[in-house]
């Protein structure tokens, strides 16, 4: 593992992606698995999915959606020169800002190897359109040539039907990874040993996971109590 600049592996840092990541070295990240911003109106859905508010931490930040373009543009082509030659990198999107991810990889120059769907048991409740209960996930690499992929299923699918965790009663993010979901990313698409990168930390799952798998982790947050929710979740393990 070559050391990510100024960086220290395993530790988590507050700030902003766009500050940091250039911060990162050449070539210096095995693989990167992150959920950014969607550049919708998440306050609406803070009591969605049985939650009750004031389990719910404060401080979400969202993306003007006019300036969304440019901001996935810039953090997707950042996060192309930080992979190594054999990396790769699990993008999550809902389906309101698809195009722009989608635009950002190509921006970028990298190859997109699947287009994954991950499908959980349940979505906001509609009245005049139908329920939205996937997100995509862009698995992506920086040579189509060369990159990690662990077989770890002899019929690995592009649909993955994975239950979002029930948090009762416990403090949580307004948005949270399914452990499950970020263990089989890692298990395909890194070794023990390799350095992961989770730019848009959120509640820390992609940490938490590279932690247990025997991954290094670094990770970026710019939301102070989420970051303290991050660092608790991992001081528990």
């Amino acid at each position: 593992m070559k050391k990510p600049g100024a960086f220290r592996p395993d530790t988590l840092y507050q700030g902003d992606a766009l500050e940091l990541l250039p911060r990162i070295p050449d070539g210096t990240v095995d693989l990167i698995v992150t959920d950014p911003p969607f550049a919708i109106d998440f306050k609406a859905q803070r009591l969605n999915y049985n939650r009750k508010g004031a389990n719910v931490l404060e401080g979400y930040r969202e993306v003007p959606e006019e300036e969304y373009g440019e901001f996935t543009r810039q953090w997707i082509a950042e996060a192309a020169r930080v992979l190594s030659p054999a990396g790769s990198m699990y993008i999550f999107s809902g389906w309101n800002r698809l195009r722009d991810i989608l635009e950002g990889i190509d921006d970028a120059g990298l190859t997109t190897i699947n287009h994954l769907i991950w499908k959980y048991q349940f979505g906001v409740f509609t009245k005049k359109k139908y329920v939205t209960s996937h997100y995509h996930i862009l698995f992506v690499a920086k040579d189509p040539e060369q990159y990690t992929f662990n077989k770890i299923d002899h019929y690995p699918e592009d649909v993955w039907v994975i239950n979002r965790e029930y948090w009762k009663g416990k403090k949580k993010t307004p948005t949270k990874l399914p452990r499950e979901l970020v263990r089989k990313i890692l298990l395909y698409s890194s070794n023990p040993g390799d350095l992961v990168l989770d730019p848009f930390l959120g509640s820390g799952t992609v940490a938490l996971v590279a932690k247990q798998e025997g991954r290094h982790f670094l990770g970026f947050e710019v939301v102070p109590e989420y970051l303290a929710f991050a660092r608790n979740c991992l001081e528990e393990q």
